[in-house]
Order: structure tokens, then C-alpha cells, then sequence
């Protein structure tokens, strides 16, 4: 059986701000394939986007973190509206995007996270954030069951790329370790 002594487990509870971090979910599985788990996952990645990235803008003091931020938001409110108009089209009625728990407990991360761990705990959500939706992207794209969103979706990958491009500048030029 493991001993922890007071000092070893003060370390290890201080330790854990450090380096915890909540990236959002990835989607179900069936997202990259059916239309209507597709909109939905593509919405509520769109919204962790922009609800995170308005944190940031309120939060970071970074020059380059706050360009990524209001980057994210133009881009991940059009990319809604293209999803949604492209639901429209293949004769679905999609409700307005919403997070799950997953999503809202990494929202509430960043909510709470100290100006010295905001842009590294930020930035290491992006990572994983980014992967998982090219991910649902291209899949929905190569195999999904409606031609609208297939090509909603192919459209979104070269702007997904694009933002894992610039989130690997951003870790590398920030400085910032376990970003991505």
C-alpha cells in the first residue's frame, strides 16, 4: 500500500492546477456518418470554440492568444451558419447548438483558471478540440448520408487545418509545454 507523507501529498495537490486540463469530448462515433448526430457534434464543437475563445478575450494577456481567440469566433460562427444552412438543405430541422457535460466542464476550466495557467490551459484545449472535429469533418465528409453536409464538412477541413497550424505557432512561439 501506498504512504503518502503531508509533504508528498501537498505536492501532489498543488501539482494538479498545473497540469490538469479538460479538453472537450470527442464526438460519438456515429456523428461522422448520420446527419443529425453530425450537426449536432459539428454545433457543439462550434460553440465550445466560441465560448472559449470569448473566455480568452477576457482573460488572456497575450497579444497572440487574443488573435487566435477572436480568430475562432468569426470562424466557428460561420461555420455554424454553413452547418446549419447545409442541414437545412438536406431537409432537417436542427436546434441551436448546445454543450454537454464534457464540453461545459472544460468551459468552467477556463472559467476558473488563474491569469499565470489561462493561455497554456487554452491552448492545450485547442489541441485536442481541433483534432477531434477534423476528425468528424473528414469522416462526415469521406462517408456521411447527406450530400449537403458532406460537402458543409469538406469545406470546414482546410479551416480546421488551418487552426491546428496556427495553434502549433502559438504553443511554439508562446513557450507553452503540453499544448498540443
Amino acid at each position: 500500500m501506498l504512504k503518502l507523507t503531508g509533504l508528498t501529498l501537498a505536492l501532489a495537490l498543488t501539482a494538479v492546477p498545473a497540469i490538469a486540463q479538460t479538453p472537450p469530448p470527442p464526438p460519438p462515433a456515429e456523428a461522422k456518418m448520420q446527419a443529425m448526430p453530425y450537426v449536432m457534434a459539428a454545433g457543439m464543437s462550434d460553440l465550445y470554440e466560441i465560448n472559449s475563445s470569448q473566455i480568452a478575450l477576457q482573460k488572456s494577456q497575450n497579444a497572440g492568444v487574443r488573435k487566435f481567440a477572436q480568430m475562432m469566433i468569426d470562424h466557428h460562427q460561420k461555420t455554424t451558419a454553413a452547418t446549419m444552412k447545409a442541414a437545412k438543405a438536406a431537409g432537417l430541422t436542427p436546434m441551436p447548438p448546445t454543450l454537454d457535460a464534457g464540453a461545459t466542464a472544460s468551459i468552467n476550466e477556463l472559467q476558473t483558471a488563474s491569469a499565470a495557467d489561462f493561455d497554456r490551459l487554452y491552448i492545450g484545449q485547442q489541441g485536442p478540440a481541433h483534432q477531434a472535429a477534423l476528425d468528424l469533418h473528414q469522416s462526415y465528409a469521406s462517408g456521411g448520408d447527406k450530400a449537403p453536409l458532406r460537402a458543409s464538412a469538406r469545406a470546414a477541413v482546410p479551416i480546421v487545418k488551418q487552426h491546428i497550424a496556427m495553434l502549433a505557432k502559438l504553443n511554439k512561439g508562446a513557450g507553452m509545454a503540453g499544448g498540443m
